[in-house]
């Protein structure tokens, strides 16, 4: 049974940063891609950040690029986001998941694995 959990959540003011981490556990493939959504209140889930199987490409929102940094260690199956200069919009419900496709994509359909998400709120 494969899990993914989310933390590193919480409430920062503009300005500042959060990095938030995904662990995944039970059997995946050794060749699975990781994204991160995040999802608003009255709003679709969209696409954050993701990264392939193998490190070595990565893929952001035009909404966070510059601000965020998604990287993996698979020593410890665990990928994680760095955010920083926060702002107001970036308040959501951050959700990490799995693609054993292998191939970062912004499509949530893509992705095999979710986590329950980490709520990230930002005060102006």
């Amino acid at each position: 049974q494969v899990q993914v959990i989310e933390t590193g959540g919480g409430l920062v003011q503009a300005g500042g940063s959060l990095r938030l981490s995904c662990a995944v556990s039970g059997r995946t493939g050794t060749r699975s891609a990781m994204g991160w959504f995040r999802q608003a209140p009255g709003k679709e889930r969209d696409f954050v950040a993701g990264v392939d199987w193998s490190g070595g490409q990565t893929d952001y929102a035009d909404s966070v690029k510059g601000r965020f940094t998604i990287s993996r260690d698979d020593a410890k199956n665990t990928v994680y986001l760095q955010m920083n200069n926060l702002k107001p919009q970036d308040t959501a419900v951050y959700s990490c998941a799995v693609s054993t496709w292998g191939f970062a994509d912004r499509r949530p359909l893509t992705y095999d694995y979710w986590g329950q998400g980490t709520q990230v709120t930002v005060s102006s």
